[in-house]
């Protein structure tokens, strides 16, 4: 079992700053892409950014320049610092990582695990 806690969201004015985490734990062997999704009311779930087990990142063209994805790695976490928010940036926010779980000491199954949402709201 892997378990994934998402935590850093909250109010803040248009032109602050917050940073999301992450963390995973539990049976994990390894994990390979982790990536920030959103959704906002009466809208899809959308992707906001992604980064590789090799530390390659993309971003949705709407953040970029004003978002950040990173890892730890020995940690397994998950890190979006969020700058210059916007009143559209308003939305909840999941973490998904793809995760290679551990079975009997050596690499099982992969899974892709989403985190349980964070709010963000951007507003005055």
């Amino acid at each position: 079992q892997v378990q994934l806690v998402e935590s850093g969201g909250g109010l803040v004015q248009p032109g602050g700053s917050l940073r999301l985490s992450c963390a995973a734990a539990g049976s994990i062997y390894s994990i390979n892409a982790m990536a920030w999704y959103r959704q906002a009311p009466g809208k899809q779930r959308e992707l906001v950014a992604t980064i590789t087990s090799g530390g390659s990142t993309k971003y949705a063209d709407s953040v970029k320049g004003r978002f950040t994805i990173s890892r730890d790695n020995a940690k397994n976490t998950v890190y979006l610092q969020m700058n210059s928010l916007k009143p559209e940036d308003t939305a909840v926010y999941y973490c998904l990582l793809d995760v290679i779980t551990v079975v009997a000491g050596a690499p099982g199954y992969e899974y892709d695990y989403w985190g349980q949402g964070t709010q963000v709201t951007v507003s005055s």
